[in-house]
């Protein structure tokens, strides 16, 4: 089974992908990314690889019989692919070179347009998922792009919210925030000349940073080329940041947003900007989304976030020490 099944009280649709149950455990002497598989080319550096049990197909089944005057239900249309960061199965992020970065990040654009291009895809997701916390069954480094025949709801309150502040102020919703954490200072991370990583105030974790380009732009295609090679390091560092944090691999969710696709034009009032959800409030407790969070969508940080950011910034400078 694999359909789209409308959520009525949310106005929004629900991936039903039951063949996803199927998915085996890789073993632990065999991967399908490394070089060898028979999967993946012997010689790579980044990859793109069509999900062998995708939740959207752009050949999707019929949906089930199961469709009445008052439940709704649409074909799961869409892709699901991976990316994979490298050939070497524990490589991670922190360890590759500034060269390979770049690399990756003009995968991520190249993926994104070619997605694009299919008029019924709405809305390209580029994210990454880390660590076993977060439910990840294959450890090769990778990260998944997926395109959704539908705007899922999330970014849809974000160009929702965008569209009214830039309608009454005249401004970007983003570029203002961004310039109010840049005058609180407490908050912010690390800056470069194209990017700013910084603890939002309204930050849902603990250490949920997120990574604005300090030039507006709505897509991740439209940087140009100084700012795609700051992007892939900005991204490493980050990385790097928050493995040197409590000095172990940080779970980590992290997620890409761009203006929608073949559909309402975001009019210049969206910013292309990275969200992370590391699910970890301190270096052996997980914060968990109990029933406010899931239920109500009511989110409470159990930290201050201008202390956090002081331990974010104090683990950067670990970790920047560390690359010299």
């Amino acid at each position: 089974m694999a359909e789209l099944r409308w959520h009525p009280l949310i106005g929004d649709w629900v991936m039903i992908a039951s063949h996803r149950q199927a998915r085996p455990q890789m073993p632990k002497d065999w991967c399908p990314f490394c070089p060898g598989s028979g999967k993946v080319p012997q010689d790579y550096e980044v990859y793109e690889y069509d999900n062998d049990f995708p939740a959207l197909s752009q050949d999707p089944p019929a949906p089930d019989d199961v469709a009445t005057d008052f439940f709704k239900v649409k074909e799961a249309y869409g892709k699901c692919e991976v990316v994979l960061y490298s050939p070497g199965h524990t490589t991670v992020l922190p360890e590759l070179s500034d060269r390979h970065m770049r690399k990756l990040v003009e995968l991520w654009c190249e993926r994104f347009e070619a997605l694009s291009q299919d008029e019924k895809i709405k809305y390209v997701f580029i994210f990454e998922n880390r660590g076993d916390v977060v439910g990840v069954t294959m450890p090769h480094p990778h990260g998944q792009i997926y395109g959704y025949s539908f705007v899922p709801k999330k970014l849809e309150l974000e160009l929702q919210n965008a569209k009214a502040y830039q309608q009454e102020h005249g401004a970007c919703l983003f570029c203002d925030m961004l310039k109010n954490e840049l005058d609180f200072q407490k908050r912010i991370i690390f800056r470069n000349e194209h990017f700013t990583v910084f603890l939002p105030f309204f930050t849902e974790y603990p250490y949920g940073v997120y990574i604005f380009p300090n030039r507006h732009v709505q897509y991740i295609t439209e940087l140009d080329d100084a700012e795609r090679q700051s992007l892939g390091l900005t991204i490493r560092d980050t990385v790097g940041m928050l493995d040197s944090l409590f000095d172990y691999k940080f779970p980590y969710m992290m997620c890409m947003h761009n203006a929608p696709v073949n559909g309402e034009d975001a009019g210049g009032y969206y910013h292309f900007h990275i969200e992370f959800f590391p699910p970890m409030r301190s270096a052996d407790k997980q914060k968990f989304n109990a029933s406010s969070e899931t239920g109500a969508w009511a989110h409470c940080n159990p930290t201050c976030p201008e202390d956090t950011a002081q331990e974010l910034r104090e683990a950067y400078a670990r970790y920047m020490e560390g690359r010299k």
